[in-house]
């Protein structure tokens, strides 16, 4: 058995494959002298000196050919394997090596198979068991197919106390006896007896180099290296195990291989294959399972038997006990059982006593199912009702231990498997790729991270990482980091501008109450798609727990988030603000980015449970349930939103199928591909996204009737806005070849298979089809070429490539080549008007941002540029309905015409179009007429526009004169209608 020389203990054979270490250990070359002719010497290599003083038999292989050399550097005799002369003569395992070479080194003397080496006797290295009884038996030469010609000698040296094998062969051809006392000279803490001497209280390990040097002086040590390999130490104490042979109890594994291999194969594990691989295979060639350990802690095992093992009894219960011994007990500690005796019903006056030995400690972890509800002393129903359990998850290294123990276990009592699903994870190793090891302190602390980035970062870094399906993790803080920049703050920002446009909304005196029937029921292209997106990802969330694939959610969500933010938030940023004049319209949006992001943020809780309950608790208070939560709320059913007093009360969300719209979802793939293929061909002409283009022209590759009427339709505003271009033409199919070029290309992995010599010629043909050939082999669906048929559609790649002349054009298309668009950048005075107007119109926006102002406060925008080259007040007048409809009908005019009593906001010079300009917000103030008398312009100075009327009459008096003035004749409520009215500025 595998033996920890620290525990004292055997352990169980998937135990020993719990904790293997590369080690360096000894290899030794030691010879053994023939009695027949004391000349010529057997060989024997090990790497474990210390089991020499042990040896009883040699063993070789009955087919294998073996070889009597001469040695000529030592002029001794040696008998190895002839394939493994190599371990002598290293050089023979060389590619230089020619058979010639050999003759300086060696000579063969005599050949002959293993079977003509069996029952030959040797002289043993050492005489501590020379005098046993079975000694007549030792010392011999056996043979066994376990020896292989792959490492060593092709002689293997024999210590049965110290190998399975040995055990196993010396036991078969009678050199021990069953039951009999071993030549074993090594105690239950692996320190040498006084049987050898020399090493006596030594550690079998640190009485290497003492054996060698001994065996060197009797002249018996031929060779001497080091080997590095992997060796297996004990998972509980870290020092390296020993093979010992020990009494022990075993449980019947292998009487029941077929039926665990079977009840496996009921097993969905994730990744399936550690378990139609290693775990497969491991109970393929599964051993009985040693169960007993030599150890005072543990748990008792529950047998009772006579001295002398002729009468055995196995206890099930405290009742039995009581009944059997008539002391009943609560405590099942050892100290309190082994003082238990049961009168002998086959010897009277004879009294069973319980074994000395304890449960492996992985018996106790595969009886957890059972322990855990105490069956089947009580919970019978609920456990039977619950057998197997749905779901387990632990690391890989369990697939000997827990895995194992628990299917041997449930397999033996109920033919069944202990699991039906099981997730296995792999190790979280340091940055460098090496175990975490708090002595080396080659990991950031959890503490720290957790404290830094919050538990769900890290949560969702190992659930995206392959660490859930059982590879390695090289654990990396900035992983954790990227989680929070990709994930958290999208979403959060996402939140908080929903949040802000929900308070704008209810400013203007109405309430914001989540509405099912208004986000069913909006026909925006935009809410349509996200809604679908949403219930997509619902959707996919179910598929993939079903399926017990973690590692698969966070793309997605990832990829959601960034549909979310970059397109539906950025798309209907505008609207959600009420920037656009229709407060119903903004309203509906944010009903649905509620709708979305409420869904989002339950379906997401199993993942992140923290910053999940951080947005539930804010967006609750707008359900019309919320008040109910005073009574309970989701400790009473049933669950709701709002009245739930933790989102981890609600169910998870199901998918509503009449709202996967594939087709909205298509309409707005497409739109993504144009936007971001025209963005890439503004950096290619470094035109900056401020200065419009003329026209976006979009070929696509057979585009399906709805993406067309999608972006020629309710789309096409969108993709207007986000290139900033004046037009937008989607090319008809019949006038592609005025702008592109089809392509083919052949799949030679595929098509080379099926014409061999012919694949040049057939691929030259491809390739020089005109655009005309193309696409009529693309819709035939095939081409018909030397003799075979090449598939259009799996066996060639299409391509569009830009073909149209003029160097107005700048184009770019898909990797895939199925779309193109070209921009015309051609950029005249209009567009550069336009360009000047779009960087006036941000410059202003910041200047508010910066000012603190609301969407709903009033200003007045005035500029100040070089009066010399008025080229901001030129864009303004080309440009004013786009000024008017950003600004709710307010148009930035020149400083010049501020009234003087003014009040400034602020003023900041910013840069447009290369020159600085002056920009200066002020409060709304009405406007006098050119010539007013200064006693009617000090009254107008103040007045507040919004307090009178359009065409209101006002009349006062000043140092006792009466005066009146008329809106629309003498004053007006702002500048720009006092300039338009006179026309003095004649572009308003």
């Amino acid at each position: 058995m595998p033996f920890s020389t620290a525990c004292g203990t055997p352990l169980s054979n998937f135990e020993a494959g719990l904790n293997y270490k590369e080690v360096r250990d000894p290899a030794v070359v030691v010879n053994f002298p023939l009695v027949e002719d004391e000349e010529t010497s057997f060989l024997a290599w090990t790497t474990t000196p210390w089991t020499l003083p042990s040896n009883v038999a040699l063993c070789v292989h009955e087919k294998l050919e073996y070889v009597k050399i001469l040695d000529k550097k030592s002029g001794r005799k040696y008998i190895v394997a002839k394939t493994r002369m190599c371990q002598l003569y290293p050089a023979m395992s060389k590619k230089k090596w020619k058979p010639s070479m050999g003759e300086e080194l060696f000579e063969i003397l005599a050949t002959f198979p293993g079977t003509e080496l069996v029952g030959k006797k040797y002289v043993p290295i050492f005489d501590y068991f020379t005098k046993d009884d079975n000694a007549s038996e030792y010392f011999r030469v056996l043979s066994d197919n376990y020896v292989t010609d792959d490492a060593g000698t092709g002689i293997v040296h024999q210590a049965p106390a110290f190998g399975e094998d040995d055990y196993r062969v010396c036991l078969a051809h009678g050199v021990i006896q069953k039951g009999a006392e071993l030549p074993c000279p090594v105690d239950g803490n692996g320190m040498f007896t006084e049987k050898v001497p020399p090493v006596k209280g030594e550690h079998v390990k640190k009485a290497d180099a003492k054996l060698m040097e001994i065996i060197k002086e009797n002249g018996r040590l031929v060779q001497k290296d080091n080997l590095d390999h992997s060796y297996p130490f004990c998972w509980r104490s870290d020092t390296p195990l020993i093979y010992k042979a020990v009494p022990s109890w075993f449980i019947k594994v292998e009487e029941i291989k077929d039926r665990l291999v079977e009840n496996n194969k009921k097993t969905y594990w994730v990744p399936n294959i550690v378990k139609e691989g290693r775990f497969h295979n491991w109970l393929v060639d599964a051993r009985d399972w040693a169960v007993s350990r030599n150890r005072f802690w543990g748990t008792p095992i529950p047998i009772w038997a006579t001295d002398d093992m002729s009468e055995v009894i196995c206890i099930g219960s405290i009742a039995e006990l009581a009944e059997l011994s008539g002391v009943t007990i609560d405590d099942l500690h050892r100290e309190v059982v082994d003082k238990i005796e049961i009168p002998s019903k086959k010897t009277p006056g004879v009294v069973l006593k319980r074994i000395d030995e304890v449960f492996d400690c992985w018996f106790e972890s595969g009886s957890m199912p059972y322990a855990q509800k105490h069956y089947p002393f009580e919970n019978r129903e609920k456990f039977e009702s619950g057998f197997p359990a749905n779901f387990i998850a632990e690391g890989l290294d369990q697939t000997r231990g827990w895995f194992y123990t628990l299917m041997v276990l449930a397999t033996a009592l109920f033919d069944k498997p202990a699991f039906q699903n099981l997730i296995v994870n792999g190790l979280v190793q340091a940055a460098d790729g090496k175990k975490m090891s708090k002595r080396l302190k080659n990991y950031p602390d959890p503490v720290v991270v957790i404290n830094k980035y919050g538990a769900d970062a890290l949560r969702m870094y190992l659930i995206n990482s392959p660490v859930v399906r059982a590879e390695s993790l090289k654990f990396k803080e900035e992983g954790v980091l990227g989680v929070v920049k990709e994930v958290f703050l999208p979403w959060y920002n996402a939140f908080r501008f929903m949040m802000q446009n929900i308070e704008r909304f209810e400013s203007t005196g109405r309430k914001f109450i989540p509405s099912s029937v208004k986000v069913h029921g909006t026909t925006n292209p935009t809410d349509v798609w996200i809604s679908a997106a949403t219930q997509k990802l619902i959707k996919y969330v179910h598929e993939e727990m079903q399926a017990y694939r973690l590692y698969t959610v966070m793309p997605e969500l990832v990829r959601f988030i960034t549909q979310l933010t970059n397109w539906y938030v950025r798309l209907n940023r505008d609207r959600l603000k009420g920037a656009e004049g229709d407060d119903d319209d903004a309203e509906v949006g944010l009903q649905v980015l509620y709708d979305v992001l409420l869904n989002m943020t339950t379906v997401m809780a199993p993942f992140t449970p923290f910053i999940t309950e951080f947005f539930y608790q804010h967006l609750r208070k707008m359900q019309p349930s919320y008040p109910e939560h005073v009574n309970g709320g989701g400790a009473q059913n049933p669950v709701k939103p709002g009245k739930s007093d933790s989102i981890h009360y609600l169910a998870l969300p199901t998918y509503d199928p009449s709202r996967l719209n594939e087709n909205a979802v298509e309409a707005m793939e497409k739109l993504q591909t144009i936007v971001e293929l025209g963005r890439n061909v503004r950096e290619k002409r470094l035109i900056n996204l401020k200065t419009p283009v003329k026209n976006v022209v979009v070929i696509l590759r057979n585009p399906s009737q709805n993406v067309i009427d999608s972006v020629t339709g309710p789309l096409k505003g969108y993709i207007l806005s986000e290139l900033n271009a004046w037009e937008l033409t989607i090319v008809p199919r019949e006038s592609e070849h005025e702008w592109v070029t089809l392509s083919l290309t052949p799949d030679f992995k595929k098509l080379g298979k099926k014409f061999g010599s012919k694949m040049k010629t057939v691929a030259a043909t491809i390739k020089s089809m005109s655009h005309a050939e193309a696409v009529g082999v693309l819709e035939k669906g095939h081409l018909d070429i030397e003799g075979g048929t090449v598939d259009a559609l799996t066996e060639m790649v299409s391509k569009l490539s830009f073909s149209k002349e003029g160097e107005q054009w700048e184009s770019a298309s898909t990797q895939e080549g199925d779309a193109v668009v070209a921009i015309d950048c051609t950029q005249d005075d209009a567009i550069l008007a336009a360009g000047r107007a779009r960087e006036l119109i941000n410059a202003i926006q910041q200047l508010r941002k910066n000012a603190g102002l609301d969407l709903k406060d009033k200003v007045e925008a005035f500029f100040l540029e070089n009066e010399t080259d008025p080229i901001i007040e030129a864009a303004v007048s080309e440009n004013v309905e786009v000024f008017r409809s950003k600004f709710k009908g307010s148009v930035p005019l020149p400083k010049r015409y501020a009234p003087k009593w003014s009040v400034e906001i602020c003023s900041e010079n910013v840069e447009v179009a290369g020159s600085k300009v002056q920009v200066t917000l002020c409060r709304p103030a009405v406007a006098a007429r050119e010539g007013l008398p200064d006693e009617q312009t000090i009254f107008l100075s103040t007045l507040q526009p919004y307090s009178v009327e359009t065409g209101a009459e006002l009349s006062f008096s000043v140092d006792g004169k009466d005066l009146k003035v008329k809106e629309g004749v003498d004053f007006w409520l702002s500048t720009a209608s006092k300039l338009a009215a006179t026309k003095t500025v004649v572009w308003l």
